[in-house]
């Protein structure tokens, strides 16, 4: 059976840089307060109708393909993970491929909506595919455009400031050598789907709760529940977040799917060389690194420079990593994600 190494990383972040010092125009907020609570001094954003979930993935991949030393006809699959598409349906994965010209083969797109955790899911299906033989060579991307859909005054504030865009990439291969992906573990649980979620727009129709409580007219007519007045008025197209509750449960999953990954490899947390957590919280990674008992270079942080991107943050954050050299043959890296859903995931990858 092949074994699944990662042969190229790309990253790619938009040129607008967005200060806390420009976010307390905006709302009552403060460049110490924000700080205090994420660790994020700044994040970009798009250039509004130039750039968008797609093409920022399509700009990663192309980084990652050349790295690879392939050409882009010898992708057989993509799999693009996301919670901004640019589109409600089709999705990015589709828009991508005709972006980067890989349409003459007409290989398959496989979106992943799994949010936070959306690379490393991505991650354990392109492994599985890769290790099943039915694919040899893949496109994984993690890409986010959160500025178009955030609530810019003070109401949505504790939302607002923490994400930001941007895009990663990573080619998988095929190989009979020993190492690469060596597991990834993946979790979900419902019962809090409600504490971070973007409800609105939906085709619910309030019925995962209130009608009201949701911003819908009890009304007979099709048509009138997608988008109504109240969503308008009230603020309600905009995601929410139990911020708390979110915490509560990361600091506790975080470090359980990481020992669940040691765990069946044999290993333990003295033998990671790099853990690299998704950039939620700078507070969530320092408190999974305390419980782990990793020295500071062993974690590879920069939430401070680009924010929560969500599915983008890991991939930009390997990405960084293996540039600035702290990622190298031999090296066993830890992959790391909580997020909506919940969902929270792990992987380790014995770096080739």
């Amino acid at each position: 059976m092949p074994n699944t190494k990662i042969t190229g990383l790309g990253y790619y972040v938009p040129e607008n840089v967005v200060t806390n010092k420009e976010m307390e125009g905006w709302m009552d907020t403060s460049d110490q307060w924000i700080q205090e609570r994420t660790g994020i001094k700044e994040r970009r954003y798009v250039t509004r109708h130039e750039e968008g979930t797609s093409s920022m993935g399509a700009k990663a991949a192309r980084i990652a393909i050349e790295r690879a030393g392939i050409d882009k006809e010898d992708i057989d699959f993509i799999v693009f993970a996301t919670l901004s598409p640019d589109y409600f349906f089709p999705g990015c994965g589709v828009l991508m491929q005709r972006e980067l010209g890989i349409t003459k083969t007409e290989i398959g797109a496989l979106d992943v909506r799994t949010q936070c955790t959306g690379f490393v899911y991505g991650l354990s299906v392109a492994d599985q595919f890769i290790k099943s033989g039915m694919y040899k060579t893949i496109l994984l991307v993690g890409a986010e455009t959160h500025s178009m859909g955030l609530d810019y005054t003070t109401a949505g504030r504790d939302v607002t400031v923490i994400f930001g865009d941007g895009a990663g990439a990573a080619i998988l291969q095929a190989t009979e050598e020993e190492g690469g992906v060596l597991t990834t573990k993946l979790h979900s649980n419902g019962t809090f789907a409600e504490e971070l979620a973007m409800i609105n727009p939906g085709s619910h129709g309030g019925y995962h709760g209130d009608v009201e409580k949701y911003g819908y007219n009890d009304s007979a007519k099709y048509g009138d529940t997608f988008i109504s007045q109240k969503m308008l008025d009230d603020g309600m197209l905009y995601p929410q977040m139990h911020g708390q509750l979110v915490f509560k449960h990361a600091v506790v999953k975080f470090p359980e799917v990481i020992k669940e990954s040691l765990d069946e490899a044999g290993l333990t947390a003295e033998d990671i060389s790099l853990l690299v957590p998704h950039q939620a919280n700078l507070r969530i990674s320092q408190f999974v690194q305390r419980r782990l008992g990793l020295r500071d270079d062993q974690v590879w942080n920069n939430i401070q420079k680009y924010g929560n991107t969500t599915a983008a943050s890991i991939p930009i954050a390997l990405t960084e990593a293996w540039e600035a050299g702290k990622v190298n043959p031999g090296d066993l890296v830890c992959l790391a994600a909580f997020g909506s859903g919940f969902t929270w995931a792990s992987a380790l990858i014995r770096w080739m």
